[in-house]
């Protein structure tokens, strides 16, 4: 997966091998393999432990691609030097066998890059690309200039939606269940194949990084599939930690170490908590209700979907699961945000319901959010059942849903 392949500096050779298997994404693979053919600048956006670095391996292994580009695939991991347009630049002139050091641009390597068609992958690109580094905009000038050169395929990956807009952009997906599955039990080959493991598979979202992470501990450990599902359940994304550290947190951490995240504040790590609380994230046109504390709450949120921490779906903005294990609140009643998210949505079930008022089809956002509210709910009376509003919003609960979305609740 991305964040277990080591890759060591590429001078002037081929890129290391492929991983064994393209995780199901050979649709995907020969699209993004299509564009580089034709010299299309290509950027792979997606959260840590999705799979970018699989995918532009497998790229750069296609027979196509290696037929017209031969020998001349270059392989730059953008995390393993500072950013800095010079040691950006000495890097790239190592890559194509310019041997030119201290450069300031890219006018010396001109004739090299000139010379021959040449793919250069710049993996783990957000080290260098993110718009709050010290040398950013100097940086972003360079890759941008790189997008634009005749004969140079720019392949770039990366957190950071923030990329030249030559490129042809391509959001990574997470699996699809039958590739999660041939991940997961090419690693741990304990058995037949079990329901047990399919179900912790779709908790996780199919995220590629956690199923590796989960199939190598329980390999290592000798889990059967019973001990595995007990730690699972017990330990959730603390489980997902091998033997040589490399986590899941070890990757999340990563991101918010980004000076992009760094500028948003000391509220957004906690913001991040109450997204990751509720099941379909929170309702982006309710944001500034939500969380009346925050200032610039939409800004927020846009530059948490910049760093792939979070996505939007259907109007909310929310996470993959295994982002929101890390992140949901071990005490939710500590959280000042989500109590006073909470609140919002007590005080907005308080309201009479009588279809003869004119506001009655205000009521009917329970619809949208109402599996929000019943998780809400069911935590709340769980380690606050004393709390007589926490009866009384689920009846009101009740009550709305009664009106407008008849169901069974928990």
């Amino acid at each position: 997966m991305q964040s277990l392949i080591l890759v060591s500096t590429i001078r002037g050779e081929s890129p290391p091998p492929p991983p064994r298997a393209c995780f199901g994404r050979d649709e995907l693979i020969e699209s993004i393999a299509g564009f580089v053919e034709n010299l299309t600048p290509i950027a792979l956006i997606g959260a840590g432990g999705i799979g970018k670095t699989s995918i532009a391996l497998a790229v750069l292994h296609h027979h196509r691609i290696k037929q017209r580009f031969g020998e001349n695939c270059r392989f730059i991991r953008c995390d393993q030097f500072p950013a800095s347009p010079t040691l950006l630049l000495n890097r790239l002139s190592k890559v194509v066998g310019a041997g030119v050091e201290n450069l300031e641009d890219l006018t010396p390597l001109y004739p090299f890059l000139s010379s021959k068609e040449i793919l250069i992958v710049l993996d783990n690109a957000e080290s260098i690309l993110d718009p709050r580094g010290a040398e950013a905009e100097k940086i972003y000038a360079l890759v941008e200039e790189l997008t634009r050169l005749e004969k140079i395929c720019l392949f770039i990956t990366s957190r950071i939606s923030t990329i030249p807009p030559e490129c042809e952009v391509f959001d990574v997906p997470t699996l699809p269940m039958n590739a999660a599955r041939a991940t997961f039990y090419r690693i741990y080959k304990k058995g037949e194949q079990s329901n047990l493991i399919t179900e912790i598979l779709e908790q996780l979202d199919s995220h590629p990084l956690s199923i590796t992470l989960l199939a190598t501990v329980a390999c290592q450990n000798k889990w059967d599939t019973e001990r595995l599902t007990r730690e699972w359940n017990t330990r959730r994304t603390s489980a997902l930690q091998t033997e040589h550290n490399k986590s899941l947190a070890a990757t999340i951490e990563l991101s918010l170490a980004s000076p992009l995240f760094q500028e948003l504040g000391p509220n957004t790590r906690e913001l991040l908590s109450v997204i990751a609380f509720f099941p379909q994230g929170v309702n982006e046109t309710d944001v500034d209700r939500l969380f009346p504390t925050i200032s610039d709450g939409p800004n927020i949120l846009d530059k948490l979907c910049i760093l792939s921490l979070t996505y939007r779906s259907n109007g909310f903005i929310t996470m993959l699961a295994p982002l929101r294990d890390y992140f949901s609140p071990k005490d939710p009643k500590s959280s000042s945000l989500l109590c006073t998210a909470k609140e919002h949505y007590f005080t907005r079930m308080s309201v009479d319901l009588d279809p003869d008022r004119p506001d009655f089809g205000e009521s009917r956002w329970i619809t949208s959010e109402d599996v929000n509210v019943e998780h809400l709910l069911d935590v709340f009376a769980t380690i606050d059942g004393d709390s007589a509003g926490v009866w009384e919003a689920c009846i009101n609960f009740m009550r709305h849903l009664l009106w407008h979305k008849a169901r069974l609740v928990i």
